[in-house]
């Protein structure tokens, strides 16, 4: 009876470990039919815009509660990645995980006014944020919705 009890306990512990090594947010989306990173941008060519779902590591997340993110694209390329209508965040601590994203991928210039809000929220010194002096075009994805895959190294 002992041992049941031990290995039911072993069992229940291992499913809830496996449980939080992926966590939706937003619409439900799945795992398949996603496009890789490094083929994005030739996906994207020369077009403003492309309705896609991407796998992308994360690099940065809005520090304060998580309503942005940055994704690696490869090649010293990121994309800003914004949460359609507001409507949900991922946890602060997901730079270092991987997502899977559904949504609409553009190009955008972002204003000093918004680099600067978006340079505070990532947690950058004052110094670092008066620097910024000019408008830059970016990749910009609007998503619908993200499975957030955790690293197993952190």
């Amino acid at each position: 009876m002992r041992h049941l009890l031990i290995i039911s306990l072993f069992l229940l512990f291992n499913t809830s470990i496996s449980a939080q090594k992926k966590a939706t947010f937003g619409d439900k989306i799945t795992d398949k039919d996603f496009v890789l990173a490094d083929e994005f941008l030739e996906k994207l060519g020369n077009n403003d815009s492309l309705e896609i779902k991407l796998k992308a590591p994360i690099t940065s997340v809005c520090q304060k509660k998580g309503c942005w993110m940055h994704v690696d694209l490869g090649n010293g390329k990121s994309m800003m990645v914004r949460f359609k209508d507001y409507g949900f965040f991922v946890p602060i601590d997901a730079a270092g995980d991987e997502v899977i994203m559904q949504g609409k991928a553009f190009k955008e210039v972002l204003s000093v006014e918004m680099l600067r809000h978006y340079a505070e929220d990532a947690g950058k010194s004052k110094a670092e944020i008066e620097k910024i002096n000019q408008a830059e075009e970016i990749l910009t994805f609007e998503a619908s919705g993200v499975i957030v895959y955790k690293n197993k190294k952190k």
